[in-house]
């Protein structure tokens, strides 16, 4: 069932990190290809032709794409401990749309909060508190989003954490004070062993960040 698995990465990727992650609650053995992404390898063209983009799972030189659908294939084929998606149908759609949520709100507002300024920046503040607290309201009193254990939703929000620095720094903002439940979720999340080992420092992150936002912004 192992076989060869190669990961294409980049260490700050938010996506990346919830593969890695995936990987590593499995505790399966794999190579990381750190990808340049000014200057993309012929292998990552080759494998995702499409999208052209990181990250991309090869097992036994078959690529899987997309972060969230190389998640569900990880769980898939290595079904045999640390399930992330829950079993019930019902449970497991739900599991799905929340983290659907995540990647079509979440990623899009904390985008703003980084690399814009002015009103664009002012709404995406505005935007990035509400989808999280949004997020605060399902997560409830649970210690999970899906209950007991750390699962899918967990894994697709919590490498957001490792930008909340960058995002506080270059936002201007406290994310402590305005969703306090989320960041005891975070730490939460952190004393596993698989995040707090995949997760890189948030201050590494700010730095790569502040170098990122001169592509986008002219202070």
């Amino acid at each position: 069932m192992a076989g060869e698995v190669v990961l294409l990465d980049f260490w700050p990727s938010l996506y990346g990190m919830r593969v890695r992650i995936a990987l590593a609650e499995k505790g399966i053995k794999y190579e990381s290809k750190e990808e340049d992404l000014s200057n993309k390898s012929p292998l990552l063209l080759e494998m995702n032709p499409i999208n052209k983009q990181i990250p991309v799972l090869i097992h036994n030189g078959k690529p899987v794409c997309e972060s969230l659908i190389i998640v569900q294939y990880i769980d898939e084929v290595w079904n045999d401990k640390s399930p992330l998606l829950p079993s019930d149908p019902y449970q497991r759609a739900q599991a799905r749309f929340w983290a659907d949520f995540v990647d079509k709100k979440v990623s899009g507002a904390a985008k703003k909060v980084w690399s814009t300024k002015g009103e664009e920046q002012e709404t995406g503040k505005k935007e990035f508190f509400e989808f999280l607290k949004t997020l605060e309201v399902e997560l409830g009193d649970k210690p999970y989003f899906g209950g007991e254990t750390f699962g899918y939703v967990d894994l697709s929000l919590i490498t957001f954490y490792s930008w909340f620095h960058a995002y506080e720094v270059l936002g201007n903002i406290n994310i402590e004070a305005e969703c306090p439940k989320i960041i005891a979720w975070a730490k939460r999340c952190m004393q596993k062993e698989a995040v707090a080992k995949t997760l890189p420092d948030q201050k590494k992150v700010y730095e790569f960040v502040v170098q990122l936002r001169k592509m986008f912004v002219s202070e």
